[in-house]
């Protein structure tokens, strides 16, 4: 089991460092989709991973992470009535 949970925080750090450098080389919109998408996996897995082994700060730090995330899609999907 702790093989695993390693393996999930190591891929949830990999997704976030991705998104994190895609976006700062222009290669993707940082308010975009795809961007928020590959953040709340990557906060998803190290949340996992912090419970785990119970690094509680860097998984609050994840769930508050997560929230951010899922508010930027539901705002971005909400359509703006003037």
């Amino acid at each position: 089991m702790s093989l695993l949970v390693a393996a999930v925080g190591w891929a949830g750090a990999a997704l976030l460092l991705a998104a994190y450098a895609l976006a700062s080389a222009g290669r993707l919109p940082a308010a975009g989709p795809a961007f928020q998408s590959l953040n709340l996996s990557g906060a998803a897995a190290l949340t996992v991973n912090g419970a785990y082994h119970h690094a509680w700060p860097s998984a609050v730090l994840n769930i508050v992470w997560i929230v951010i995330g899922l508010t930027a899609l539901t705002i971005r999907r909400t359509p703006h009535v003037p």
